[in-house]
């Protein structure tokens, strides 16, 4: 038997793409069991965004497969009034309902917080927003790139003297929507059990970013200067903190912030004239990354990693996707491994980064398929066959 941190704890997953699935997945590797809830005609969209893994004549898009395992699909048409009363009659003995729709879309469908929270006094209701459940951007569509704007990142990404960079990956979808949303959920049912109430959660994936400012605007509140892309201390301007080409036009990163590390990269490359002759400004910061620019590039990559494990001078390669899913020290840890799909044998996935000495994470259930579970999960909960039957026809289901 699974015994699991979260093991007995129930989770409605209203989300659609990124941010709360990964968070109900956070949730369900910790032993909850999480039902997710997708509209009949369509469901996730990650199920049609992103390229398809196959095999035979199954299909099933690759974003889906690393977003979704340890989860029941069941499907429920929400705008219809059988489908939501499938979702007040889920929710007698829920735990959790997320969701990461636009504000007051639930309420005005007579399923938001307003409506359920005195029917459902222990509920946790959590919802993924933009911009949040108030302020002036509330009723405002958005995407990631959007959200760091707003919150002042997107503006300091990119080199110095270049223009703005939108990064290749999720930083407030993850950051500010689903480790948010996770840290929060886990408060609340802390909380809970102190009090033995519910409570409404309300995460915007803006006010989760902003927070990456906080190094930055110690410096600003201190000087009154803006900081400038690609030129304070962690993001260009020190030679020691900077990536680097090789010969062969790959990169590598030399993070050697403290001295004393900076030191021992030096005098693996018996190079410690660098530090001993640097200034401590611009000039000097300019010279040493001119010096070791050109050191960088008089070797090929391969020539440069047996570096990369001496664990005191902060000195690594840039992965590819490819090398990080074979990495030891990764694969050791369980953060990259393979799952058993019953269609599509085993499937590479990001593992859970949390690691509990007593109640382990676990891997229970593939990623299901659209409605896979609506019949089991609507029969556990007291619908007879004739209900279901009449759900299906009339297209609530």
């Amino acid at each position: 038997m699974e015994n699991g941190p979260l093991t007995g704890v129930k989770v409605l997953d209203l989300s659609l793409l990124l941010p709360g699935p990964l968070c109900s997945q956070h949730l369900a590797d910790m032993g909850a069991e999480v039902i997710k809830v997708e509209n009949p005609r369509l469901g996730d969209m990650t199920r049609y965004l992103t390229t398809k893994v196959s095999k035979g004549d199954f299909a099933e898009a690759g974003a889906f497969l690393q977003l979704n395992r340890n989860k029941k699909s069941i499907t429920v048409n929400i705008k219809r009034e059988g489908g939501r009363d499938v979702i007040m009659r889920l929710l007698k003995d829920a735990d959790i309902l997320l969701e990461g729709f636009r504000p007051d879309t639930l309420n005005e469908l007579g399923i938001g917080y307003e409506q359920l929270k005195e029917k459902f006094p222990r509920l946790i209701y959590c919802a993924i927003s933009g911009y949040g459940a108030t302020g002036h951007y509330k009723e405002h569509a958005g995407h990631d790139a959007n959200y760091i704007a707003r919150s002042g990142l997107l503006a300091l990404n990119g080199v110095k003297g270049g223009p703005p960079v939108v990064p290749g990956f999720q930083v407030a979808d993850i950051a500010g929507g689903t480790l948010t949303a996770l840290a929060a959920i886990l408060a609340a049912l802390y909380a809970r059990e102190k009090t033995g109430k519910g409570q409404f959660i309300d995460v915007s994936m803006q006010d989760g970013a902003t927070p990456f400012l906080s190094l930055l605007l110690g410096d600003y509140i201190a000087t009154g200067k803006e900081p400038e892309r690609g030129n304070d201390m962690l993001s260009g301007m020190l030679p020691n903190y900077k990536i680097y080409e090789t010969k062969d036009g790959k990169y590598v990163m030399l993070a050697a912030l403290e001295e004393k590390f900076f030191q021992t990269f030096l005098r693996q490359i018996e190079r410690e004239d660098i530090l001993k002759n640097m200034s401590r400004d611009e000039a000097g910061f300019t010279a040493a990354t001119a010096e070791l620019e050109k050191i960088f590039k008089s070797k090929t990559y391969a020539e440069w990693a047996p570096l990369f494990e001496n664990p005191d001078s902060c000195f690594s390669g840039l992965s590819s996707l490819g090398e990080v899913l074979q990495d030891k020290h990764l694969r050791d840890r369980g953060t990259v491994l393979e799952i058993d799909h019953p269609k599509l044998g085993k499937v590479p996935v990001i593992g859970s980064p949390f690691h509990f000495s007593e109640t382990p994470v676990s891997y229970r259930l593939a990623p299901p398929e659209m409605g896979q579970h609506t019949e089991d999960v609507l029969k556990s909960a007291g619908f007879s066959a004739a209900e279901i039957e009449q759900l299906k026809k009339d297209k609530c289901v």
